[in-house]
């Protein structure tokens, strides 16, 4: 008797028309959990997927019986734009350059940071005015690639703010596309969507080959990710350093993940202030009361804890990294069923962080729900805005800093109120982006 696979739609036509290009996988995933449970099985295309919606199956899948996963389809599509970098490789390649990465991400290292990133959020901020409109999603974009591109790679990429930002976009509107079987067949046509997304991927090569070209002309240790790229060598091993194809790869990937998820997450942050005036004017009475009128310091950030709950009830509610996908490699038992191999295995902290059993009102912004005895009774990885296991994000630290330093910098002077006529809508692609951006309007606090 054959192995029984977990209860789903099936191969209906339901499935194909609600998950698809353009159309709206926060929904329909929310639906397949709410009808089937923790275990869940659909089709997507000519895929199999198997939903998880658990701690304990999300700590399997992540952490106990990782090796039998490799990378789910999001991220083999993520290799036209993103190499063999730390992102998307896999087996020994990804163990190698997990080890010539890490120092680069060491605390100490991370800390020189700090300076950066506060003196690129008062710059941005000084050209403000008062009542004045913007589109927040695209201020927050602009400032992360500022701060990534002078602490990751000690340039100024300001003047290129504008061409990447397009070039990614234009990258991340192909993303369900790449998802379909015959995309190597569909790329030959001419397809506008694509043949934008091939040209912006050209652009972004532009930029970073750039980078290290100029780097290996004057190669020295500048305290950045990119010089200690250029530099590393493997001890372990063969003693050799990275091609210029390995070095562009990680840069790529840091470059691109390490300004779009902090963007997306400073961008939902706002946004959900804006909403709540009774927590945005608590959280501006913190920053009055530690900082007055200074700028925050490395040494502030153990002293915001009302900081730190809203941002984590921020990543709560608005996980940059939406879903994460894992490619079985043999049959998976879980639960009462099995799932075949190759189907690909999805767990999403979208889902699972707003589920009613691990967070009470779930849908609400309350950062006060974040107690230090609150988070000590959540299971593992009811909360994984970050991921798990060997292939937890290595910027977690650099991420967190920035966070917090980029959104005390600017709380301290502006608040920020949504258009009303203006539409909010999470865009899942890559990341969880702003559909239409954030339009409003800039408020400066009395000082």
């Amino acid at each position: 008797m054959a192995a029984a696979l977990p209860p789903g739609p099936g191969r209906t036509l339901r499935t194909l028309l609600v998950y698809g290009p353009g159309r709206n996988p926060l929904a329909f995933f929310s639906g397949l959990a709410a009808t089937y449970g923790d275990i869940s099985f659909t089709y997507m295309a000519s895929e199999r997927l198997c939903l998880l919606n658990h701690p304990r199956l999300v700590k399997d899948v992540l952490v106990t019986h990782q090796k039998n996963f490799r990378k789910g389809r999001g991220l083999e599509r993520a290799k036209r734009l993103l190499g063999e970098g730390l992102l998307t490789s896999e087996g020994t390649v990804h163990l190698r350059q997990r080890r010539l990465m890490q120092p680069a991400f060491h605390k100490d290292r991370i800390a020189g940071y700090s300076q950066v990133m506060t003196s690129q959020a008062e710059q941005q901020q000084a050209a403000w005015h008062d009542g004045e409109p913007v589109d927040m999603a695209r201020e927050m974009t602009r400032l992360t690639l500022a701060i990534v591109g002078k602490t990751l790679f000690d340039a100024d990429v300001e003047s290129e703010a504008r061409n990447v930002g397009d070039a990614l976009t234009a990258v991340l509107d192909t993303f369900w596309i790449s998802m379909l079987p015959l995309i190597d067949v569909l790329e030959r046509l001419p397809l506008p969507a694509l043949r934008r997304g091939k040209a912006a991927r050209a652009e972004l090569d532009r930029i970073i080959y750039g980078m290290i070209a100029d780097r290996r002309r004057d190669l020295h240790d500048r305290g950045d990710l990119l010089s200690m790229l250029l530099m590393a060598q493997d001890e372990e091993a063969d003693g050799a350093g990275m091609s210029d194809q390995q070095v562009r790869d990680e840069a790529m990937t840091i470059f691109l993940a390490g300004h779009e998820t902090t963007a997306n997450a400073l961008s939902w942050m706002f946004y959900l202030l804006s909403q709540s005036p009774e927590i945005e004017q608590a959280w501006h009475h913190e920053l009055e009361a530690v900082l007055g009128d200074r700028v925050p310091t490395l040494d502030d950030i153990g002293r915001l804890p009302l900081t730190e709950q809203i941002i984590t009830e921020t990543m709560r509610l608005y996980p940059p990294a939406w879903v994460i996908g894992r490619r079985a490699i043999d049959d998976y038992p879980v639960g009462d069923y099995v799932v075949p191999a190759r189907t690909i295995v999805l767990v999403s902290p979208y889902l699972l962080q707003r589920d009613a059993r691990y967070f009470p009102e779930p849908q609400r912004f309350l950062p006060s729900r974040w107690t230090p005895e609150s988070k000590a009774s959540l299971p593992p990885f009811a909360y994984f805005p970050f991921g798990g296991g060997t292939r937890r994000c290595i910027g977690e630290q650099f991420a967190w800093m920035e966070l917090m330093l980029v959104a005390a910098t600017i709380g301290r002077r502006w608040s920020f109120r949504v258009d009303p006529s203006h539409p909010v809508e999470p865009q899942p692609v890559v990341t969880l982006r702003m559909k239409h951006g954030l339009k409003g309007t800039l408020h400066l606090r009395p000082q």
